[in-house]
Parts: C-alpha cells; sequence; structure tokens
C-alpha cells in the first residue's frame, strides 16, 4: 500500500518541514531517493525527499525522533543509526543525526553524517548551516563561511544561516562589512531580535558609520 510519510528536522524553531513520500513495503531494501526544495518566501522553505523504505524502518525513525525531543539523546542516536543503514539515500535522518552527535558532543560523527547527507542532497540548506557551526567550533572559520554562504543561496531568508554568517564575520573573521550586511539582511526577517540590533549599532559605531 502506498502511504505517505512525513518527516522533520529535529532542531527546534526550523523553518523547513522535510517530507519523505514515498511507498511503504515489507522489505528493508532501498531505492535511490530524491529530495526537492521548494521556496516560499513568506513561510520558509519545504524539503520533499521521495524514497522506499520500509514500514520498520519509518517506525523507527518516528520513535528515534521522539527520543531527541525527549532529551534521550543515546537512545535516538542509536535508533538512528539503524535508520541510516535502512535508508542511507534519504539525508534527513542523516541530517537528524549529525544534529544529534552534535548535541552529544561528538562533532567528528556529525560532521561526518552531515557531509553524508549532503552527498544525497547538495543543496540542502539545513546541513551547510549545521556543517558550518561544526566548522566554526572547530576553527575552520573559511569553511564555516563558506557552509554559510551555501545554505543562504538555496534560501536568502534562512535567518538562522544570516545570523550564523554574520556572527562569523564579526567576532571570528574581523570582516566587518560582512558581518553589517547579514546583520541588517537578518533584521529583515528577524526584527524583535534586540540583541542583534545592538550589534548592529556596535559595529557601525567601529566602522565610523552614522546610524540611519
Amino acid at each position: 500500500m502506498i502511504r505517505r510519510i512525513s518527516y522533520r528536522i529535529f532542531r527546534t524553531g526550523l523553518l523547513a518541514a522535510i517530507v519523505v513520500s514515498g511507498a511503504a513495503c515489507t522489505s528493508t531494501a532501498t531505492k535511490p531517493a530524491s529530495s526537492h526544495i521548494a521556496v516560499q518566501e513568506s513561510v520558509g522553505f519545504t524539503i520533499t525527499e521521495e524514497g522506499r523504505i520500509s514500514s520498520d524502518t519509518r517506525l523507527d525513525y518516528d520513535m528515534a525522533l521522539g527520543y531527541l525531543e525527549q532529551g534521550r539523546l543515546d537512545d535516538g542516536i542509536a535508533l538512528l543509526e539503524t535508520v541510516v543503514e535502512s535508508a542511507s539515500d534519504l539525508s534527513a535522518p542523516r541530517i537528524d543525526l549529525g544534529i544529534a552527535y552534535h548535541r552529544a558532543g561528538d562533532l567528528e560523527a556529525a560532521e561526518q553524517h552531515l557531509q553524508l547527507a549532503l552527498q544525497s542532497s547538495p543543496e540542502h540548506p539545513i546541513a551547510h548551516n549545521e556543517l558550518g557551526i561544526i566548522y566554526r567550533k572547530t576553527g575552520r572559520f573559511a569553511e564555516a563561511r563558506r557552509s554559510y554562504e551555501a545554505a543562504l543561496e538555496t534560501y536568502t531568508g534562512y535567518h538562522f544561516a544570516r545570523r550564523n554568517l554574520a556572527v562569523l564575520c564579526d567576532l571570528y573573521l574581523a570582516d566587518l562589512e560582512c558581518a553589517l550586511r547579514n546583520y541588517e539582511a537578518y533584521m529583515l526577517t528577524v526584527p524583535t531580535d534586540e540583541e542583534a540590533s545592538m550589534w548592529i549599532a556596535d559595529i557601525r559605531y567601529r566602522m565610523g558609520v552614522a546610524e540611519d
């Protein structure tokens, strides 16, 4: 029986809705997945992946996400490891696993799974943003910048990546023009962020730029 299966990336407040559609099957075999990224400027973006997975894999994935939402990282990670073995072509479980490892403090494993997710979906903005955070934490600032910019190439309104890029340029790259440009773009999307507003004022002061 054909069923639509919805999945989500485990990270509070993400703009993306991750949807996997396909046939539930009795076999654990998979076929190559395909993904599509649709951007709706007013609401964000939707990433749809299509692939054939087993009913057991679907249930395991739902259970794993439940564990992560409960803060049971070890249980969630262990179950996601089995999911990615059964659905290796899907990027969403890989990204969930990468984020979970990141939260558990294993940056090496997090990076590995995010890179694998990008092999399946090279333009995936969430994978690029998460990978950028890991690069920044491990001192690879040029790589972090490229990752944030790759996320923004897919969706310019992705405010998590925009803010991350602004902070990177401000605090780690000493590129004040880049920082100001991206903070201002970020504020167009999140105008209530008072902290970012103060950072903009500080950068303008350091650059000798008059307030508007």
